[in-house]
């Protein structure tokens, strides 16, 4: 059977992808040498030469434990959307681990779908429960957003960050709200066609009922009071503890006390919104961006905010590399599969577009015009 026009024109935008991300990687590069070349390098870099290096260890101490928390929360969500959830927290861990290191090296936040699949396989079948694992990874995203806005709060209170740039912090709140709403209501719009007439609208009505249904099950999690209580703690927690890593990386640079934990607040959350439409590896040149927003807004010079910048997404990435590279290993895993695996992640979509696509055009397709009378 041949491809949808949908699922064409996904392949089509996938390899759009492949070329103009490379591009958008070139260009932004070209754009970070001319700014380099306009600043002072050589503050930039005996700023970075002066951080204290106890301080930048306690900075990755800080962060790597973030992770695992944030795993120990993921875990709770898994339990409760699968009641026989059996794997155990080291494998939990290493797939979040694995996912934030893909997510660092990979633009576009490929390390979700990545680490959903490893624990999708933990499980016994990835095609049977990859679907409900991504959804116990979106409902992480709405614990994120109420930390954004606790982030938020304390940020506004002390400096106005965000003024005239209010859309970027509503995209970070609002779109993954607005997913959340579709994936509650959208398994009642597919009910109604599995009344359908046509049993190939009923059977594409059944495929994409079961997946909405099974994303709708990891966020089960809010309606479990035993699970939902320690993932929400344990996640804020590791909000918390990324919260105090920025912070290590203000004091290791010697910028206390002009600089304070609401200073740290304001950079977390600004470089968090800037992430929501990840355009590099790392969000490189834009993180550092974000950081120079926050910094001057606080009385900061450049070259001291752009030198703050680059160590302290120096910290996230040997984080990520420090524990995802022994994790993937211990995976058995190479960098091989996990292409592989965002290739499955992308068939997986290509299903259920095609049972949307299968029921759009059986309820569109005219009668059969009626057979000749034959002759008397």
């Amino acid at each position: 059977m041949s491809a949808s026009p949908s699922t064409r024109m996904r392949r089509r935008s996938r390899i759009a992808r492949g070329i103009l991300i490379p591009l958008g990687v070139l260009i932004l590069a070209g754009l970070v040498v001319l700014a380099l070349s306009k600043l002072n390098l050589h503050s930039v870099g005996h700023t970075l030469a002066s951080a204290r290096p106890g301080w930048v260890a306690v900075a990755l101490l800080l962060m790597g434990s973030s992770l695992v928390l944030r795993a120990v929360s993921w875990r709770e969500t898994l339990s409760a959307a699968a009641p026989d959830f059996s794997v155990g927290l080291l494998a939990i861990i290493r797939a979040t681990v694995i996912g934030v290191m893909v997510s660092a090296l990979v633009p576009g936040r490929a390390g979700e779908p990545a680490r959903a699949l490893l624990v999708s396989k933990r499980m016994g079948s990835a095609k049977a429960n990859f679907t409900l694992v991504l959804g116990t990874v979106f409902s992480q995203t709405l614990i994120n957003i109420f930390a954004l806005l606790i982030l938020a709060v304390i940020t506004f209170t002390n400096v106005s960050l965000f003024q005239g740039h209010e859309s970027g912090l509503e995209a970070a709140i609002v779109v993954p709200v607005g997913i959340a709403f579709l994936v509650v209501v959208a398994p009642r719009l597919a009910r109604r066609l599995e009344r359908a007439r046509s049993p190939k609208v009923r059977h594409a009505a059944e495929r994409v009922s079961h997946q909405l249904v099974l994303a709708r099950r990891g966020l089960s999690v809010f309606a479990r009071p035993r699970h939902g209580m320690p993932a929400v703690a344990a996640q804020l927690a590791a909000w918390a503890l990324q919260w105090l890593s920025c912070y290590a990386v203000l004091v290791a640079l010697h910028f206390t006390p002009k600089a304070t934990l609401a200073t740290a607040a304001a950079v977390l959350l600004a470089v968090n919104v800037s992430a929501v439409l990840p355009a590099t590896p790392s969000n490189v040149g834009v993180f550092q961006l974000a950081c120079l927003l926050v910094l001057r807004a606080f009385g900061f010079a450049t070259a001291p905010a752009i030198a703050y910048g680059v160590m302290l997404q120096a910290v996230e990435v040997v984080t990520a590399l420090a524990m995802g590279i022994p994790s993937l290993l211990g995976e058995g895993l190479s960098w091989r599969d996990v292409s592989h695996m965002r290739q499955a992640e992308e068939e997986a979509e290509d299903d259920i577009v095609e049972a949307l696509d299968e029921a759009e055009s059986e309820t569109e397709e005219p009668p059969a015009p009626a057979k000749a009378a034959g002759a008397q």
